[in-house]
């Protein structure tokens, strides 16, 4: 029984031929989304930003990450939000973090698109109540809800997944070595994306792609186990 948690991979790279390469690779080995990281790119713009993703010809999350949440743009909030805009005409889904001024977010969401309305923490695992408001207001706005904390101990990642019992349409993720494997076991809380890594790890505690694979088609943890 093969896992209907789709494995994306995401992408970050300078330019527009490593980009290609890359994603002709995963997409080769089976890979069933990429996310392009807008922010690796050196001086991203719109049309460069749009012809990439129409070129890769595949399904496509389209991320520009906030410097404050692990991000790497160099421009303008404006011209951060024009770029995703772009990309919303020919993209599968664009990610957006929920500290956005909703006046931006509500012009990608007005576009038609699907949204990832994401958060991240790097330090800590909030507190479980703060989790739920966290998805609460993100799936107000978006279609997916997207909540990516840094596990201090193993009690963190437990909270992790009782987000990832509660919600549906929800991506929930432990970062760090201590919660990598919240990434597998999202499957069976029927999360719809986790994410794997390509020769960049661009989050604490990433699988490679191969064994993300493996051991989500393995199907080794029954569903009833976790009732």
């Amino acid at each position: 029984m093969y896992s209907d948690t789709k494995i994306a991979i995401p992408i970050f790279k300078k330019n527009k031929e490593e980009i290609l390469r890359i994603s002709t690779e995963y997409i080769e080995k089976g890979a069933d989304i990429l996310e392009l990281r807008i922010d690796g790119i050196s001086n991203p713009d719109p049309k460069m930003v749009k012809d990439i993703i129409q070129e890769i010809n595949f399904p496509t999350i389209a991320t520009n990450r906030l410097k404050v949440e692990g991000g790497y743009f160099n421009g303008s909030e404006e011209d951060r939000i024009t770029i995703l805009r772009a990309a919303a005409d020919v993209c599968e889904y664009v990610d957006v973090e929920l500290q956005t001024e909703l006046e931006y977010i509500n012009s990608i969401t007005e576009t038609g698109v699907k949204t990832i309305i994401s958060y991240h923490d790097f330090e800590k695992t909030p507190s479980l109540n703060e989790m739920f408001d966290i998805v609460e207001e993100e799936l107000k706005i978006g279609d997916i809800a997207k909540i990516a904390v840094t596990s201090n101990t193993l009690e963190d990642t437990i909270d992790v997944l009782a987000v990832l019992s509660k919600f549906d349409n929800t991506v929930a993720i432990s970062m760090g070595e201590l919660g990598s494997y919240t990434r597998i076991i999202a499957s069976k809380f029927k999360a719809p994306i986790t994410f794997a890594a390509s020769d960049d790890v661009t989050a604490p505690g990433q699988l490679d792609f191969e064994t993300m694979k493996w051991i989500l088609n393995l199907n080794l943890i029954d569903t009833d186990d976790l009732i």
